[in-house]
């Protein structure tokens, strides 16, 4: 685990493994995310469709959609 210092400027320097893990090249544009007192810092997606695409495999139950589009 490594830390940075905020600069005078409210500037971070992200470790190199850090960019080298997200595949960050220079001008990258990174989403902040903060939750309670949780900040998280990731790669801003080119597509938020392919993203987030599976994000909610196994919340239903296998023929829930069925179900639901048949109650209309």
């Amino acid at each position: 685990m490594q830390t940075v210092r905020l600069s005078s400027k409210n500037q971070i320097v992200l470790p190199k493994e850090a960019r080298e893990a997200m595949r960050l090249k220079s001008k990258a544009e990174l989403l902040v995310v903060v939750k309670g007192g949780v900040t998280v810092i990731m790669p801003k997606p080119e597509k938020y469709s392919e993203a987030l695409s599976g994000a909610a495999k196994g919340v239903y139950k296998k023929d829930y959609l069925k179900r639901e589009r048949r109650s209309w």
